[in-house]
């Protein structure tokens, strides 16, 4: 078991406490950090857990089945602080010393940074920081600019750069108001000429890690993806298993059992099964993932392809299964605070996310 029975125990006691209050609360931070889960992908020299991709992903999965709330959060936590292998390497054995760093923040290339020469001056405003209550470094994409003139590269292309700017540089905006996914507090944030100096600026591209463990062989967007859906497939994972619960519970009804019973259990069996040779797809994904980073070999252009494609596939068929088994569940299913809607809700915010979005 890759979480202890007191850490499940604990992530379930606190799970209606963060939705109210709109953030992880401070012992569900302390679990994290005492497990060093916003640092799984983070090299071992420097503090961090380096799993290789299959426990990486394993354990998400398993962190959002218990509470898709929480294991969102430590999936894009997780997944930015990623970027120490991208960082200059005495900046990032400074910045990682700190047991509670928490990096966060847009994928979106909506700001301007300005290079003098020195440093970098970075205006704009980014959506969606997850965690960004608790996060001690925001990361953003930003436009470059030499003065007044866009950086273009050899094509012609406008160049940005990947940036980690400390959180008292930065203004959040506490907009985050989803009916799902409520205690990832993954508010808006901006920045007003706020001045980095070079080293804070990085590329994320194998081409650029400064580490060379295997995991920063692989390109930033299939890591993303199957991130992603291992956390959505667990947050699906316990919806079956808690329908499964509700089915059982009205059994008892003799009348239910003989009306709808065989039907239903027959139903959701398909679903499971089904969700079983999804698990083993993405496994076996995985796998040649991360056969080709440990032989440092680019990524083939078709196992990208299928990487992408087999996401956002399995995710469309999730949300179709959801909306399927909603109407069987009664109005229990539709109540706040009952755990079989909270994960529903989770489901469909989840879903919205650019890198799974059908």
């Amino acid at each position: 078991m890759m979480i202890s029975e007191e850490a499940i125990q604990l992530i379930k006691d606190k799970q209606a406490l963060s939705i109210d209050s709109k953030t992880l609360v401070d012992e569900q931070l302390s679990l994290i950090y005492d497990n060093n889960w916003f640092n799984i992908w983070v090299p071992q020299i420097l503090g961090g857990k380096e799993l290789s991709l299959q426990d990486g992903l394993a354990l998400l999965e398993e962190l959002a089945y218990w509470d898709g709330g929480l294991g969102w959060t430590v999936t894009l936590c997780a997944g930015a602080n990623m970027f120490a292998g991208y960082l200059d390497k005495d900046l990032a054995r400074k910045v990682f010393a700190d047991r509670k760093v928490c990096f966060g923040g847009s994928g979106r290339a909506t700001g301007k940074a300005v290079w003098d020469g020195t440093q970098y001056s970075i205006t704009g405003f980014w959506r969606f920081a997850t965690g960004a209550p608790h996060l001690s470094h925001f990361t953003l994409n930003s436009f470059v600019y030499d003065g007044d003139k866009a950086r273009v590269d050899k094509d012609g292309n406008p160049v940005f750069y990947s940036f980690f700017v400390p959180r008292d540089k930065v203004l959040i905006h506490y907009d985050w108001d989803s009916f799902g996914l409520a205690c990832t507090a993954s508010h808006s944030f901006s920045l007003e000429n706020a001045t980095v100096e070079a080293h804070h600026a990085f590329q994320i591209d194998p081409q650029h890690r400064i580490d060379d463990h295997v995991l920063y062989r692989i390109p930033f967007v299939p890591f993303a993806e199957l991130t992603l859906l291992v956390n959505y497939m667990g947050m699906y994972r316990r919806y079956l298993d808690l329908v499964e619960k509700f089915f059982f519970e009205k059994s008892a009804d003799e009348n239910w059992h003989t009306k709808y019973g065989r039907d239903y259990f027959k139903r959701l069996d398909g679903l499971q099964q089904q969700l079983e040779s999804d698990r083993t797809k993405v496994a076996a994904l995985t796998e040649q993932l991360w056969a080709l980073a440990l032989q440092d070999s680019p990524l083939d252009a078709a196992l990208a392809s299928e990487i992408t494609s087999t996401a956002r596939g399995i995710v469309k068929h999730i949300l179709a299964d959801v909306v399927t088994l909603f109407p069987l569940l009664g109005i229990n299913a539709a109540q706040n605070g009952q755990e079989i809607n909270t994960v529903f809700r989770n489901i469909f915010t989840a879903s919205q996310h650019s890198l799974l979005n059908i």
